[in-house]
């Protein structure tokens, strides 16, 4: 019976235990194969933040974590990106109401530069003008926000829905808010 030419390759691979940022969690999330360790540095693993987190209300985000570093079989990992699926997000904007996109890059406390995109919907039509003025409280908020924390704390307070609980009681008296959501935020 003749071997197949990768399994040979595929042996010799090593194992490697990728471990969540410790700002959200301290437990092993996965395992990947690769050659080395080498190769396992800069790898983006998507997993769902609810499998990290252990919490339903996080089932429809989803986490890009970048493998920073490899020490023997033991892979660190740093938050690459944070975003709700498209379609939860598609479901928060009703009839009869509008939504506000808004994509800002700020900086946080360290200096490091953080895309936020954030989703405002509203419960019933607004103007345009409403829907500025809106962005434009969004992103003074954001800025303040973002940037009296690190990145740790950052991650720890999107993760807690802390920016959309303040936020919702500063754009509350602008138009009746429904929701707010982030759709992506990018570090």
């Amino acid at each position: 019976m003749a071997v197949q030419k990768g399994a040979e390759k595929w042996k010799t691979k090593q194992w490697f235990d990728v471990y969540a940022p410790k700002a959200i969690s301290t437990e092993v999330i996965g395992s990947i194969p690769a050659a080395d360790e080498k190769s396992v540095t800069g790898r983006i693993m998507k997993v769902s933040l609810n499998w990290i987190t252990h919490n339903p209300n996080h089932a429809f985000a989803t986490v890009g974590l970048k493998i920073t570093q490899a020490n023997g079989n033991v892979a660190n990992t740093e938050i690459d990106y944070l975003a709700q699926q498209y379609s939860y997000l598609h479901s928060l904007v009703k009839r009869r109401a509008d939504a506000v996109y808004t994509y800002d890059v700020i900086r946080d406390k360290d200096g490091g530069s953080v895309i936020l995109k954030l989703l405002v919907t509203t419960r019933i039509k607004i103007t345009q003008r409403l829907k500025s003025e809106i962005r434009k409280a969004v992103r003074e908020f954001a800025t303040e926000f973002v940037g009296r924390m690190n990145r740790d704390d950052l991650l720890k307070a999107l993760v807690a829905n802390d920016l959309q609980s303040e936020a919702m009681k500063k754009f509350g008296k602008i138009a009746p808010i429904a929701k707010i959501e982030i759709r992506k935020v990018e570090f």
